[in-house]
């Protein structure tokens, strides 16, 4: 991996253009690897800036599934997603960090102090030491499903937000992989019926999951695809068509969930200089980039060997932290201690919650000082 670099600040100082946020640390991505990042950065007595595009923090599990159960974190034998996202948030507000939601992280600059600033599309700056990319797949938009163009939102969801709103309804989810199956799961005990349509013969889901949709009632169709959806002004039946059977025939449909899966894209990311390998950045065992400053975790970094779990992604995250750390103050450690010694220790009053708000800027609380402030 080879160096790169990246444009220096071409704007002077300017009396009439906000001052930047400053922080040793800025984090860009709120999911949850993000959220364990600022946590990292605050247990080493880091300032954290954090930003992220979406309007509230914990990724796409706030997103996309938060009532989901998610059964691959440490610790958790199933944990809702919602409940691990209040619990990261709740471990960063101990350090009250800065947190700046519905913010798209646009443009990287270097100033002569070697520092980096980062814009908003809203033209929000902050001026960090330091950055950490957390941000999952990047922007992702669901696939949609042809024959449901004209009913999104009218019986169609490519989400489920509330499992609880499809109670006692003819529900069909339609995909292959995990979240089709996993809802299908999660649904069967409050729809009235409940079919997974799959338009292949195996699923891309682990085939426990596919099991447990079976012994829960669902009832799954393979090599099926949906042709129709039928409805006046919201969703009431939709045609099937077995391509194993060569036949055709129309169910109830009172809810139909698309879930097909995601396109991403870094969007503005491509233009940091950074080496994008396959959508991904590319980092070295320390979790560096190729642009000096900047460093990636989670999803959205790769290299040889990377397991994509979520696990996976708290360690890339504490890594980079302790990485950046080091880069910031040459003098310190690259191991921060055990949480259970020494090390800062937060306030103990509980945080208040992180929301958009009603501003640019959300933070838990807002610390500004010639210091910087404390994010995350």
């Amino acid at each position: 991996m080879t160096a790169s670099t990246i444009p220096p600040d071409p704007a002077p100082p300017d009396a009439t253009r906000p001052a930047p946020i400053r922080a040793d640390l800025l984090v860009v991505g709120a999911g949850p690897t993000g959220l364990y990042a600022a946590y990292c950065a605050g247990f080493r007595g880091l300032t954290v800036a954090v930003v992220d595009s979406l309007p509230e923090a914990g990724g796409q599990i706030s997103a996309l599934y938060p009532e989901k159960l998610i059964h691959d974190v440490a610790g958790f034998p199933a944990v809702r997603g919602r409940d691990l996202v209040a619990g990261l948030l709740h471990q960063a507000g101990q350090y009250r960090p800065h947190l700046l939601l519905g913010q798209q992280a646009d443009t990287l600059t270097r100033g002569p102090d070697d520092r980096l600033t980062v814009t908003s599309h809203r033209g929000i700056r902050v001026e960090a030491g330091a950055v950490v990319v957390t941000g999952g797949i990047g922007r992702f938009a669901p696939r949609t499903l042809p024959a449901a163009v004209d009913f999104a939102g009218s019986g169609v969801e490519y989400f489920v937000r509330d499992p609880q709103a499809h109670r006692g309804r003819d529900v069909v989810v339609v995909g292959g992989g995990d979240s089709a199956v996993d809802w299908a799961v999660t649904l069967a005990p409050l729809a009235s019926r409940t079919t997974l349509v799959h338009r292949r013969a195996r699923f891309r889901a682990h085939q426990e999951s596919v099991r447990a949709a079976v012994a829960a009632g669902v009832d799954v169709r393979t090599d099926t695809e949906v042709a129709e959806i039928v409805g006046k002004d919201a969703v009431s039946a939709v045609r099937l068509v077995d391509h194993g059977a060569g036949s055709t025939e129309l169910i109830r449909c009172g809810s139909l969930i698309a879930a097909l899966g995601f396109t991403a894209d870094l969007g503005p990311l491509r233009d940091w200089g950074l080496e994008i390998v396959e959508r991904r950045i590319a980092v070295d065992s320390r979790m560096a980039t190729s642009v000096p400053g900047v460093f990636a975790a989670g999803d959205i970094s790769d290299y040889s060997g990377k397991v994509r779990l979520m696990s996976v992604g708290f360690g890339e995250a504490a890594t980079a932290v302790a990485n950046a750390a080091v880069l910031l103050d040459p003098a310190t450690d690259l191991f921060p201690g055990h949480s259970t010694e020494g090390g800062p220790r937060p306030a103990l009053a509980d945080p208040p919650p992180l929301s958009a708000g009603s501003g640019p800027a959300s933070p838990l609380k807002t610390k500004e000082s010639a210091d910087g402030v404390h994010d995350r």
